[in-house]
């Protein structure tokens, strides 16, 4: 059994959330440009929850969408099966800015997966990536533009977010084998 550590709780992740939309808001002036298309599973949720933290900010509804990359990975070959999720995205993304919303970056590859997978939807003026978790290890030259929280890890130690789990608090553990 895993050892796991709490990193954030749930009042901790929502402070990291409204800091993380306080500076979506202050990098984008028109904010009628911006959209949030969250990866599953995890970046879907806090998209949801940034919409709602940029729409009190902004005063108007911020579009939300979600994004299934699963096809799109370079490593498809090299996994089992890939369990594939809707994409729902009810908006031309064409002349936006995206703001890309993911729980954990770590090798950065879900990232390429998501903006190869966003081209066939259009082309934004700009993508932005937002995670909750930026644990490092990048294997491609893929930079977070929103941070929750550095969280430097080993290898062999997994990110596990919790977040809109019946029966279960959000948080973020570190589980250590």
């Amino acid at each position: 059994m895993p050892e796991s550590t709490v990193i954030l709780n749930a009042p901790a992740i929502q402070r990291a959330l409204t800091r993380i939309g306080h500076e979506i808001a202050e990098r984008n002036e028109n904010s009628a440009e911006v959209v949030l298309i969250g990866i599953p599973i995890g970046g879907d949720d806090l998209a949801n929850r940034l919409s709602v933290i940029l729409g009190n900010i902004w005063q108007h509804p911020v579009p939300v969408g979600v994004l299934d990359v699963s096809m799109h990975r370079d490593d498809l070959g090299q996994r089992a099966a890939p369990k594939i999720f809707p994409t729902v995205i009810p908006f031309d993304v064409t002349g936006k800015t995206v703001v890309l919303v993911d729980d954990v970056l770590f090798s950065g590859r879900t990232t390429r997966a998501a903006m190869d997978a966003l081209n066939d939807f259009g082309r934004p003026k700009k993508i932005q990536l937002a995670v909750l978790i930026d644990r490092g290890h990048r294997e491609l030259p893929i930079k977070a533009d929103f941070i929750g929280k550095n969280l430097p890890t080993s290898l062999h130690e997994k990110v596990r977010v919790l977040v809109n789990q019946p029966g279960a608090e959000d948080a973020v553990l570190l589980e250590k084998p």
